[in-house]
């Protein structure tokens, strides 16, 4: 039987640093999303870090709870526990080191590895921690519910963006870094609308497909870019090779820009997938964190993009990058811009070749200037 494949997502926090602390955190089935278990506590007066590493443990612990044979990933918004737990920074804090060898016991190292998530993708873990701590001031214990409903996104139910500075208006915000965000020519699946993932067949662009990059070449042709990245797929390298070599820039790959992985339905259209797995699609188009049989969630993509984009936006500081990679990344791009539940992405279409812009400041603040532009594209 084929080893099962947790995802656990931690969090944790003090109010005042050091102040009244609890953490949170959540076990999810690697392939549907599926929350299988949540934890959450206060923990009396105690740091972040500390807070952090309590929630990391819960989590694993849970994890083994519900499966001692599975590989698990966990997801962490705190550089430090994912650098100490890796192995990579030395644990120099005394009070860190008991708890990093507690929370390395309880599975082999094997089955677990730690990935840096964004904060914004480890939500469900700090809303737990949250909700502890206001249980707590209120002298009571958090209780989880007796259902453990997947975590649908619902619009109503997102919380409210914080006041943003006006983007064109507000002083202070600095030089943005700009992401061109180029989608890859037409492949023979584009035009036959079948899903095109990263792990699939690998189609090469066609003629029209290469053609269209060629467009998207001459429309760049005008604007300043001062560097190229690319999915590492075909048909965006192959785009973004065309586009180099007019405007004479070397093209650097990053894996975290490549297409969602469909699994099982990659090369199949829509009505074929409907027919041979109508209940795994259904769960699909209701829930962007379940993904399709052996493939990625939305949820799953969106997170790796964001840490692509992060990476881009330390390497390329208040430049501006040409971005060739997918339909799936660029949407990701544009709804955390936005701050717009992931759920929008399904409410946005993009043409091959099409073009469009986000800007990047280093308040965290993000403008989207355009989106699908297609002008260029020959009709």
């Amino acid at each position: 039987m084929p080893t099962r494949r947790f995802i656990v997502e931690a969090d944790g926090g003090s109010r005042g640093n050091p102040g009244p602390a609890a953490y949170g955190a959540v076990v999810r089935d690697g392939e549907s999303g599926q929350v299988l278990a949540e934890r959450a506590e206060h923990i009396g007066v105690a740091t972040n870090n500390v807070a952090e590493y309590r929630g990391l443990i819960a989590g694993l612990t849970a994890a083994r709870e519900v499966d001692p044979d599975a590989a698990v990933e966990a997801r962490l918004d705190s550089k430090l526990l994912v650098e100490q737990m890796s192995g990579r920074w030395k644990i120099k804090h005394p009070a860190m080191r008991p708890l990093a060898v507690q929370a390395r016991a309880i599975l082999p190292p094997e089955q677990v590895t730690y990935t840096w998530v964004p904060r914004e993708l480890n939500k469900h873990a700090d809303r737990l921690a949250n909700e502890a701590l206001d249980a707590a001031a209120k002298g009571l214990e958090w209780i989880a519910r007796a259902d453990t409903p997947e975590p649908v996104v619902d619009e109503a139910e997102v919380e409210p963006a914080p006041a943003n500075a006006l983007v064109g208006w507000s002083e202070g915000l600095g030089e943005p870094t700009t992401f061109v965000l180029l989608r890859h020519g037409e492949t023979a699946h584009t035009a036959e609308k079948r899903f095109s993932g990263s792990g699939g067949a690998d189609p090469a662009l066609t003629p029209r497909g290469e053609e269209q990059a060629r467009t998207a070449a001459a429309a760049l042709a005008g604007v300043h870019v001062d560097a190229i990245v690319s999915s590492p797929v075909r048909r965006a390298r192959q785009t973004a090779d065309i586009v180099a070599a007019s405007l004479g820039l070397p093209v650097r790959e990053v894996p975290g820009l490549r297409e969602a992985d469909f699994g099982e339905w990659d090369g199949h259209t829509l009505a074929e997938v409907t027919a041979r797995w109508p209940d795994q699609l259904a769960a699909w188009l209701s829930s962007t964190a379940v993904a399709p049989p052996g493939g990625e969630s939305v949820e799953d993509v969106a997170r790796r993009v964001a840490v692509a984009r992060d990476q881009l936006l330390t390497r390329y500081a208040g430049r501006r990058v040409l971005v060739v990679t997918h339909v799936t990344p660029v949407k990701a791009f544009v709804v955390a811009a936005l701050g717009a539940a992931m759920s929008a992405m399904s409410r946005m279409e993009l043409r091959p070749a099409s073009i469009s812009v986000v800007d990047w400041y280093a308040t965290g603040q993000a403008a989207l200037r355009s989106f699908n532009e297609t002008a260029h594209l020959p009709d």
